[in-house]
């Protein structure tokens, strides 16, 4: 389901390029945007269940039906509350909300306007994220994960139709996209309610921020927020910056960073999506090797295809790019461009798949404390790097900074659980690890010696689509044999497979 969510998100980014372009407009829309998009990731993606999840089964393992659909009900309540205050103070505080995301519009007058507007319209939508969050988390952690994994697909789907049928009624045709996105998110709760119902948890919203259980999750939900969205910060901050640049160096990050979600969103997202309630319910079960051997064979599942990606989208950036925008509006130079900053997030990818899983490992056992300060090392770190990167590269320096932040805490989030012996590295790793690196090196050069990228400036988009896809096939296939030929088997990714069954 995630895998078809990100689909219809390039298919947007399509429609949003060949209808929009890159230029003044775009780059307010997409600013505006960014506040709420990064809130939907914070909330929708992982970081909300990291705080309520595992209160979730320390309410369940009580085995009492009523204390639960008590705490449901308050949590709910609460969240909700707290939730709409923010949007009205973010409704109010639009323009100077605007001025902290894009400084730099502050001296380009229509730009800024239309970029607060945007803002405006789109800011009740957090309203609708907290909800989606919640109900996603308690369907998850009743193995229900159809339902939340299916429903990012209808952000894509009424941002398409918008920019189809609604732009073109509009004075400021990108602001149909704003308003795309308020229709997108009340669906996305319809969506979720009959399969709340099925389970007999739909929640009657009460406010008591003063309950035990709502203490704990708010308690949590700042810090879990905070070290689960690092990249995310970075993400913002990029945009932040970019405002400084050149025109369209906000479009030019947007969609890089688009394409470097889908691998992080198919496998990070799912597998921290996944593993979260199972490894809060070992926890609660005090079952130590049960814990250490899903989250080992996470983090094999990770090199195994993170790798191989990052390889992928550093050779093919551009005839991504080329194939999925580039059309009247979205230009030759215009892909050049994106494909540097392209290649400086995908540098990152692992770290960022990493990040996600690790910090799983610490929230499903309540420490939010450890992650969160881990996150605040990253973000000087980051902060560093921005300002001297962005000098040396200009917006590609912003992702490369980016990139090298979500190693930095992913390096750091893994040595401390080592050191805890929270998670202890099964055997076989060196070898493992070896063979994947054989593997996508033998990817790479193929890759690297089979195709040159001007040809895709020459073609037309549905000649692009079927060389890019001929390549991706034949570049899975090399690594896929290389690595039987290397001696790669089933048992090297789990070596625990028999417990691990057990555990899922």
């Amino acid at each position: 389901m995630t895998l078809i969510s990100r689909m219809l998100g390039f298919i947007r980014d399509m429609m949003i390029a060949q209808i929009f372009g890159v230029n003044w407009a775009t780059d307010a829309f997409f600013a505006a945007f960014k506040l709420p998009n990064f809130l939907r990731r914070l909330f929708v993606e992982g970081a909300f269940a990291n705080a309520f999840i595992p209160v979730l089964f320390h309410y369940k393992a009580q085995a009492d039906g009523a204390l639960l659909k008590s705490f449901i009900n308050k949590t709910a309540g609460s969240l909700l509350a707290v939730l709409s205050l923010f949007t009205v103070f973010g409704i109010l505080s639009a323009p100077l909300l605007m001025v902290l995301l894009a400084p730099g519009f502050a001296w380009q007058g229509e730009q800024h306007d239309l970029a607060v507007t945007c803002l405006e319209i789109i800011l009740p939508y957090l309203v609708f994220i907290g909800f989606i969050a919640f109900s996603g988390s308690i369907l998850n952690a009743h193995g229900k994960f159809l339902i939340p994994a299916l429903t990012p697909a209808v952000l894509n789907i009424a941002m398409i139709a918008a920019a189809i049928w609604l732009a073109p009624m509009m004075k400021i045709p990108v602001a149909a996209l704003a308003w795309g996105v308020i229709i997108a998110g009340l669906a996305q709760v319809l969506l979720q309610l009959p399969a709340l119902m099925r389970l007999n948890l739909l929640p009657r919203l009460r406010v008591d921020l003063n309950d035990t259980g709502v203490k704990m999750v708010l308690r949590m939900m700042p810090p879990a927020i905070f070290s689960a969205s690092v990249s995310q910060i970075n993400l913002l901050l990029d945009t932040l910056m970019a405002s400084f640049l050149t025109l369209g160096s906000v479009s030019w990050l947007y969609y890089s960073d688009r394409l470097v979600e889908f691998p992080i969103g198919i496998l990070g997202l799912a597998l921290s999506t996944v593993a979260l309630p199972g490894l809060a319910k070992s926890h609660a079960a005090n079952d130590v090797s049960a814990f250490s051997d899903a989250l080992d064979w996470c983090l094999r599942l990770s090199v195994l295809i993170g790798l191989p990606a990052t390889l992928g989208l550093l050779l093919l950036a551009e005839p991504m790019l080329s194939t999925l925008f580039q059309y009247k509006e979205f230009g030759a130079d215009d892909v050049h461009l994106a494909g540097r900053s392209l290649q400086a997030y995908a540098l990152g990818l692992l770290g960022f798949i990493l990040s996600k899983l690790l910090v799983a490992g610490f929230t499903s056992r309540h420490d939010t404390q450890t992650p969160l300060r881990y996150g605040i090392y990253a973000l000087l770190i980051s902060l560093a790097l921005h300002s001297t990167l962005i000098f040396l590269l200009a917006h590609a320096g912003l992702a490369l900074a980016t990139s090298l932040t979500a190693f930095v805490n992913a390096l750091m989030l893994l040595k401390k659980l080592v050191q805890d012996k929270i998670y202890r590295p099964t055997t076989g790793w060196p070898s493992f690890v070896l063979r994947i690196i054989l593997a996508s090196a033998v990817m790479a050069a193929f890759l690297y010696a089979s195709i040159n990228v001007d040809w895709w400036q020459q073609w037309s988009s549905k000649q692009r689509a079927i060389e890019l896809s001929k390549w991706i096939v034949l570049g899975f296939i090399v690594y896929a044999s290389a690595l039987v030929i290397t001696g790669l088997r089933l048992r090297h990714l789990s070596p625990s497979h028999v417990r691990i069954k057990r555990f899922n």
